[in-house]
């Protein structure tokens, strides 16, 4: 059997643990919601084991997460994290147990400590973002006002607009997870939201060039349809019984996942020798948006004698046929796809690996397809299409339950391991 990075969505979790485990040279770097926490409908019902927490603590300082969420905020993942441990964020900071790593798409970064920082952010960037909730909110009410929707629907608007909009520090966001249950009997009036929502975030644009920060936002939805030409993402419009694209968010020029692995692979390093391939101030606004010039980039500064083994983690990658046409996109293709394709470069054994989140609560997940021959289960279809150029290697179909189960393993053998020697 070939080794793992050459494997095609395997099953194999016990070479996978092993891996984890036994590389002394490994960086993670991992996504949060579908992956180590359930996908929900409303992300204030959110839950992290404290199990998984630990496991994350056991890995430092091999570890980082990578999340178009945020760590701070009412709907940040460290709230989850203090109520999952029943402390407050004193205590956390004193035990180093937040997690650290990326947010808001890469462009905020956290310690262990909880101490959050937005390198190559101005305060006039996030003085704009700080209004854009304010206008998410008024655009929901006023296409609500036309389209009124079910009496369910009108009696709790408040409810459903209040866990619709994110109002996140760097990233502000309209998720459509709650109000899609409630609509998805009526795919064309949720059309016309989705269309809505499109149009509220080019006039954003718009307006922040209109104050002098003309190259200081993009927009992200997810799931996608990958990118037009122009760089621009596509809007997955729904289907019946599928939701299509459900987060719209305003975010920071730069704050795309692929770049964020630059930043932490330049971290890593300084950590392993002392200095920053990419110099100290280097962040994911000052990374290149071709998927080409960052591997050349990588090339160009990493020392190949200490490439770690990269094992990305993520659960959202699309492949769809539109119009005679696959559309690929999801949030964390392009990352997963750069740990794949610098593997290429350095040989270093490097890891894609998928969490089956179709499971939650959100209606735009195919889950993995498995077949079982001679008691032995395989995986015969997953996200992507024949001729997807991105490889999983390895599969999680029973989702962030099972995932967290064996990274919890893996952790407990590497500790064990490392008291040994």
């Amino acid at each position: 059997m070939p080794p793992l990075h050459q494997q095609t969505l395997s099953l194999d979790h016990a070479t996978f643990t092993q891996t984890l485990a036994a590389t002394e040279n490994l960086l993670i770097i991992q996504d949060l919601d579908g992956v180590c926490m359930a996908l929900v409908n409303d992300p204030l019902t959110r839950i992290i084991s404290p199990d998984y927490i630990a496991a994350s603590q056991a890995f430092h300082p091999h570890f980082y997460v990578l999340t178009n969420g945020e760590h701070t905020g009412k709907r940040g993942v460290n709230r989850i994290i203090e109520q999952a441990m029943d402390a407050d964020a004193t205590v956390l900071q004193e035990r180093e147990s937040y997690l650290p790593g990326l947010a808001a798409g890469g462009i905020q970064w956290q310690e262990r400590n909880g101490q959050v920082s937005h390198p190559g952010v101005s305060n006039a960037e996030l003085a704009f973002l700080k209004q854009v909730p304010a206008q998410m909110e008024a655009c929901l009410r006023a296409f609500f006002n036309k389209h009124p929707g079910s009496p369910e629907l009108q009696q709790n608007l408040d409810q459903y607009i209040a866990a619709t909009v994110l109002d996140n520090i760097a990233s502000p966001t309209i998720n459509l997870n709650s109000l899609y249950p409630a609509m998805a009997e009526d795919n064309e009036t949720f059309n016309a939201l989705q269309t809505e929502l499109k149009s509220l975030l080019s006039s954003l644009l718009a307006q922040a060039t209109d104050q002098g920060l003309d190259n200081s936002f993009f927009i992200h939805y997810a799931p996608n349809l990958g990118r037009e030409t122009s760089g621009d993402e596509i809007v997955w419009f729904s289907e019946p019984g599928e939701s299509g694209t459900t987060d719209f968010q305003f975010m920071l020029r730069g704050a795309i996942k692929e770049a964020g692995v630059l930043a932490l692979l330049n971290h890593y390093y300084f950590q392993r020798s002392g200095s920053y391939p990419l110099g100290a101030s280097f962040n994911a606004r000052q990374a290149p948006q071709v998927m080409q010039d960052l591997i050349d980039l990588v090339k160009a500064n990493f020392d190949p004698a200490l490439m770690p083994r990269i094992v990305g983690v993520g659960d959202t990658v699309t492949s769809q046929v539109q119009g005679g046409e696959v559309k690929r996109g999801g949030s964390d293709r392009n990352f997963l796809q750069l740990i794949q394709n610098l593997n290429a470069h350095f040989d270093s054994g490097n890891l894609t690996v998928y969490v089956d989140s179709s499971g939650g609560e959100l209606k735009n997940r195919q889950p993995l397809q498995i077949k079982t021959v001679d008691g032995v289960e395989t995986v015969i279809k997953g996200p992507g299409d024949e001729a997807d150029p991105l490889r999983l290697n390895v599969a999680f179909p029973g989702g962030h339950g099972q995932y967290c189960q064996l990274y919890g393993a893996a952790a407990g053998a590497r500790m064990e391991a490392q008291q040994q020697r």
